[in-house]
């Protein structure tokens, strides 16, 4: 079987995969307003599922359970925390806040603390404080979209990733998406590039990566309304059903995406 068939029915598996909601994670998070998005099943269960994937593919691509991972741009924690829960070796990094006159990593402390992750400050647009070729994975979990310049922060990427090393993508904002399109009318500038895949692969050609796979996903926003979470995990693979099978994946929210570094 052809490699990238085989990864194709990979996320196929672990997408439609039943995974335990994390009632620790939900525990942490209790009094903190501003992680409520984790407690909604739906959004945990995309979390969860898109967390076991990345270590399947990795696993299957290494050919070993252990390997180095950097969640760029870590935010809250909650990946790095999942990470760390399957004892993968991950180090988390995100940009520094403490020149904003507030406390750094302020509000990732929940999750941190609990989990005992030491947030990594970067203090430069791209340029990541990390030696040549030093990990297997980097992740970006709603990064890509947020940084300064996306061609010089996937250069730096492809930099400090090992020979054969891993990029991936996920929950990229696409420029088609009528949600995307309809918060942006609303003035929430929160994303500040939506993309297309003719501009990945262009990005990815040029920062020399291959690109191994990709995929459209999120298209029914009410299965994260309280209606729509009683059947959730039902509701979320219907959904990854359309986005695979259906011109609604045309429609979806989000484009994401597998690169592995090109060789010299």
């Amino acid at each position: 079987m052809a490699k990238n068939t085989f990864f194709k029915k990979l996320r196929v598996e672990y997408f439609s995969k039943y995974f335990p909601y994390d009632d620790e994670l939900a525990a942490i998070i209790d009094k903190e307003e501003s992680h409520d998005f984790l407690k909604n099943q739906v959004v945990q269960n995309m979390h969860i599922y898109l967390v076991e994937y990345l270590l399947a593919f990795s696993r299957r691509w290494f050919n070993k359970n252990g390997f180095t991972v950097l969640d760029w741009g870590c935010g809250k924690c909650q990946v790095s925390y999942l990470l760390k829960k399957r004892n993968i070796s991950v180090l988390s990094c995100d940009v520094d806040i403490s020149e904003r006159g507030d406390s750094a990593f302020g509000q990732y402390t929940p999750i941190a603390e609990h989990a005992k992750i030491n947030i990594i400050p970067l203090k430069h647009a791209y340029i990541l404080p990390f030696a040549d070729e030093s990990f297997d994975v980097v992740l970006s979990f709603g990064v890509l979209e947020h940084v300064e310049n996306d061609k010089k922060s996937l250069e730096e990427i492809n930099r400090i990733l090992k020979p054969n090393g891993l990029f991936f993508c996920f929950w990229l904002p696409y420029k088609y998406s009528p949600r995307q399109n309809w918060i942006k009318l609303q003035g929430d500038n929160y994303h500040d590039r939506l993309y297309v895949m003719n501009k990945v692969k262009h990005l990815l050609d040029e920062t020399r990566f291959n690109l191994m796979d990709y995929w459209y996903r999120d298209f029914l926003p009410f299965r994260r309304l309280p209606f729509g979470r009683k059947n959730f995990r039902i509701m979320e693979n219907f959904d990854n059903w359309l986005c695979r099978n259906t011109a609604l994946k045309y429609l979806a929210s989000n484009i994401e995406f597998v690169g592995s570094k090109k060789g010299i």
